[in-house]
């Protein structure tokens, strides 16, 4: 029986690439050298943050560490097995191979949400492009996507605002999710998503393209420090349109917030208290305002946020292809998968884990 070392090799050599790639062992000797300061444990704040940021890289060390370990074990394992010819040892070396693979591609990926804010949760919003009914009911498929995405990951989410379509689907949705370094794995999924399909709204059976937006931005902490000045606000109440039944539709709960330099938007109705939505408001602003600061430093983001405008052709960067073959295709890194309705359940790992080594 023989053994496919060979890929554990290789697997270990990349993630040991990303490993010094991202520079995991300077990033925590930086760290240790902030706790050194003067003064240092006087700023909780400041200590929150560092002591969370050194124990996570420690933990990436230390796995890639005890992984190196089992891969060098394994193969004095396998060299012994040979010499020996025992079969029942190389099959096991065989199961091993693939236990490690997993453990090995996970901490690639831990290495690479080590960023400073990846560890924030997240909202995400979508928008139905262009295209009335066929765009809403894409924005809907899409919405469910990722609702079962979060479901297998146990992440939370509460819908914070929507506005239905007049037929099928959603003109836009967002909601807030809670989870383990969300905005980090999911801060790729940002841009414009295409559908091909033949229509089930079109009585000829034709094919159809629609469009819709996804943006995801960091739920920022109340530690974080954002300037937000009354005047630059417009603020307006409105009857709510959701779920809820007829009395939430008697009161002009909804808030909407528009911050007037920027022409930043957000709003909420999921609560019967028009304090508690623009309570929300002020928080989605906030992580609005910090997501839009920290793009305006980061020149590479700002050109990928200004692709974002148009919810259409030749700014988007998935494609699902229903008809008339089947194939969901990554425009940026070309990753493919032939099965779209496995990935609209909610199977979109390889796409995530793909979007987090290219980001």
């Amino acid at each position: 029986m023989k053994i496919n070392y060979q890929k554990q090799k290789t697997l270990l050599k990349i993630s040991g690439g990303i490993f010094e790639k991202n520079n995991i062992v300077s990033k925590l000797k930086e760290l240790e050298q902030v706790l050194l300061e003067k003064n240092f444990w006087k700023d909780k704040v400041k200590v929150k943050k560092t002591v969370k940021d050194k124990k996570n890289y420690e933990n990436i060390i230390n796995s890639f560490k005890k992984l190196s370990l089992e891969v060098k074990d394994l193969k004095d394992l396998y060299n012994l097995a040979i010499i020996e010819k025992n079969d029942e040892i190389l099959h096991d070396s065989n199961n091993k191979i693939e236990e490690l693979s997993k453990l090995i591609k996970q901490s690639e990926i831990n290495c690479f949400l080590s960023g400073e804010n990846d560890n924030l949760d997240i909202y995400l919003e979508i928008h139905a492009g262009a295209g009335g009914t066929e765009s809403q009911d894409w924005a809907d498929m899409l919405r469910r996507m990722y609702f079962k995405w979060f479901d297998k990951k146990k992440f939370t989410y509460e819908i914070i605002s929507e506005h239905k379509g007049e037929e099928a689907g959603i003109k836009s949705s967002t909601i807030k999710v809670d989870g383990d370094y969300l905005y980090g794995l999911m801060r790729a999924e940002s841009g414009v998503h295409r559908l091909v399909r033949i229509s089930p709204f079109d009585s000829g059976a034709r094919r159809h393209t629609s469009f819709a937006s996804v943006w995801v931005y960091p739920a920022v902490e109340d530690d974080i420090s954002i300037k937000i000045d009354e005047k630059d606000l417009r603020i307006d109440t409105y009857r709510s349109s959701g779920a809820g039944g007829q009395h939430v539709n008697t009161t002009d709960s909804a808030v909407r917030i528009t911050h007037l330099p920027t022409k930043i938007v957000v709003q909420c109705q999921n609560q019967r208290s028009q304090h508690k939505n623009k309570e929300t408001c002020y928080k989605m602003l906030k992580a609005r305002l910090f997501e839009y600061e920290t793009q305006k430093r980061d020149e590479e983001n700002q050109k990928e946020l200004n692709t974002k405008t148009d919810i259409g052709w030749g700014h988007q960067i998935r494609s699902y292809v229903l008809q008339p073959y089947q194939l969901v295709k990554d425009l940026r890194n070309k990753t493919e998968n032939t099965n779209p309705s496995s990935v609209l359940d909610g199977n979109i790992d390889q796409f995530i884990e793909e979007g987090i080594k290219n980001k």
